[in-house]
């Protein structure tokens, strides 16, 4: 299979621009960060989130992706800026937030991932894209037909980023090339079609599905 430059993509649906609050559509700042149930950060490192949230919407591709791996890096102490922010209504600060809690691997976040308001996959299905990218990552397999239905996306990068994250949680790629003719594709897709239905039903996956 041919190597595919995954940073810049990467660099575009990871962008967003963090901040303390999120703005209404009438305007109205409201600050949604619940620190009670998470880690609390040092004085110096709550000062640290502050300063990077106001500096990521001045960065650009390979800056900006390593400050969504600090976040991740961060952990526990972040979830409440993080989870703030993937209920943004900006599509580009909510997909990025949405990535970098699903980079941190903890399965915990699951729960309150499914408990924020999404678009459905017809109103926005970037940012379904995103969110079933990342509940894959943290350990839930229930949304993996987005991911499926990703690698018909006409955007090779897109098709790229599902193909890589089902690979990662599957260890399969069912032959697809995100790069490849489109006929070849299109035999690829039917056999992950193939193996979600024959897998759906698993206890594993409704366990997963049910966090």
């Amino acid at each position: 299979m041919r190597q595919f430059n995954l940073l810049a993509p990467l660099a575009l649906v990871a962008s967003f621009a963090l901040a303390s609050c999120i703005t209404t559509t009438n305007g109205v700042q409201r600050n949604n960060r619940d620190v009670s149930k998470w880690l609390e950060p040092t004085p110096t490192l709550r000062q640290d989130l502050d300063d990077q949230s106001a500096r990521l919407p001045f960065t650009h591709n390979r800056e900006r992706v390593d400050l969504i791996r600090w976040f991740a890096r961060v952990g526990e102490p972040a979830y409440p800026w993080l989870l703030e922010m993937a209920a943004d209504e900006r599509e580009n600060v909510a997909s990025a937030a949405i990535a970098a809690l699903g980079s941190t691997g903890d399965h915990r976040l699951i729960e309150e991932m499914k408990a924020l308001p999404w678009p459905t996959p017809d109103e926005n299905f970037g940012q379904a894209l995103e969110r079933a990218r990342a509940l894959l990552r943290l350990g839930d397999w229930s949304e993996i037909p987005i991911l499926i239905r990703g690698l018909e996306s006409d955007r090779p990068y897109l098709r790229a980023l599902c193909s890589k994250t089902l690979n990662e949680a599957t260890n399969s790629t069912h032959g697809f090339d995100p790069l490849g003719e489109s006929e070849g594709r299109a035999v690829a897709v039917a056999e992950w079609k193939t193996w979600w239905q024959a897998r759906s039903g698993d206890s594993l996956l409704e366990a997963s599905a049910r966090r």
